[in-house]
Formats: C-alpha cells, sequence, structure tokens
C-alpha cells in the first residue's frame, strides 16, 4: 500500500491515480497527523511506503518522518520525501538518517513509480525478515540448540547424542520448532533462514 501525505487535494489524488495506474493500491492523507494516527501496527508486516511533502501546514514531513524513525518504523516502511521548496541539504539530511528517496516537484512520474515499486519491494522483504526474526525469538534456548544441529544437516540420532537427550525428546523438538517457524521440512527451514 503507497500512503500518500500532502495537504494539496490535487496532488494526492493524481499520485494515488498514477499508483493505482501500475497496480498499486493507494490511501491518501490531507495532514501528518491524520496518517501517525494510523501509523503503527499495521505496517509490521511490510509491503507499504510512504511518499511524504515536506511543508505541510499541522507538522511538516521531516518531523514526521522524525516519528516514524523514533517508532523503529522506517525500515519496514520507507519514505519518499516530496517538496516544491526542497534544498540540496536537507536533501542529503534526510537520505542520510534513511530516508528511501527524495524527489523535487515538478517531478517524472515513472522515475518516481519506479522508486516506488523499488520502495514497496524492499518493504516487503523487511516485513518477511521481522516476521522470521519474531518466529525465532519464540524458540526456547533448547530448540535453538536442536534447531542449529538441524540445519547443521544432522540425523535426529546425532542431534540427540551431542545434546545428551533422548532422539523421541528431539523429535518433539523438531515438530514444535516447525510449527513455530511455520515450515514443513528441514529444506524449508534451511531456505527460510538463510
Amino acid at each position: 500500500m503507497l500512503h500518500i501525505v500532502d495537504d494539496e487535494d490535487v496532488i494526492r489524488d493524481s499520485l494515488a491515480w498514477l499508483a493505482q495506474s501500475r497496480g498499486i493500491s493507494a490511501c491518501g492523507y490531507a495532514s501528518a497527523q491524520a496518517f501517525l494516527d494510523q501509523a503503527g501496527a499495521r505496517f509490521d508486516a511490510g509491503g507499504d511506503c510512504v511518499l511524504l511533502d515536506v511543508r505541510m501546514p499541522d507538522m511538516n514531513g521531516v518531523a514526521v518522518f522524525d516519528q516514524l524513525s523514533a517508532r523503529g518504523l522506517t525500515g519496514r516502511l520507507p519514505v519518499i520525501f516530496l517538496t516544491g521548496h526542497g534544498d540540496v541539504p536537507m536533501a542529503v539530511d534526510t537520505l542520510k538518517r534513511g530516508a528511501f528517496d527524495f524527489f523535487e516537484k515538478p517531478f517524472n512520474d515513472n522515475q518516481l513509480m519506479d522508486r516506488v515499486q523499488e520502495a514497496l519491494a524492499q518493504s516487503r522483504q523487511a516485513g518477511v525478515g521481522a516476521a522470521v526474526q519474531s518466529r525465532l525469538a519464540s524458540l526456547s534456548a533448547r530448540e535453538r540448540e536442536v534447531l542449529d544441529l538441524i540445519l547443521a544437516g544432522k540425523l535426529n540420532k546425532v542431534v540427540a547424542d551431542e545434546l545428551g537427550i533422548s532422539m523421541r525428546t528431539v523429535e518433539v523438538h523438531r515438530a514444535h520448532i516447525f510449527d513455530k517457524m511455520q515450515v514443513k521440512t528441514a529444506v524449508e527451514l534451511a531456505g527460510l533462514l538463510k
């Protein structure tokens, strides 16, 4: 989903139309606060990007970006700044602090949408990575030990011998690992964690 934060209706509408012409779902926000009220857990899965106007009456885009950064969202929620009044130092500063890109109005529609698609792909990948890390965090210490040995290609009997536990206990841990990691085979598990 592309989130368009701009106080000008015509800009929001034209950007939404442009996004939809590329098959990208878009949602517009007339103010920074309207967007920030939505920013939170709904972006945890990834697959979102923000087009953020720098100059808005209630709160400028850089302040919004700072709030997203403080909430730890900019890794999963790439921000592309749009401005009609930008300057080089502002652009360099926001890019150094983690903004995905910075476009000056008027901009080339195709170049902007190409960057939006790249940002959405990055966001999806970050969402997948966050989900895998969350699943890994749900494993117990013993399950992590068993996981490491499974990934090393060791058979249940060898895992049992190395950890000093029964083979049946290894099988139970293996089943729990597969369930928590949402995989069916060791090959799937290895692919997920590569």
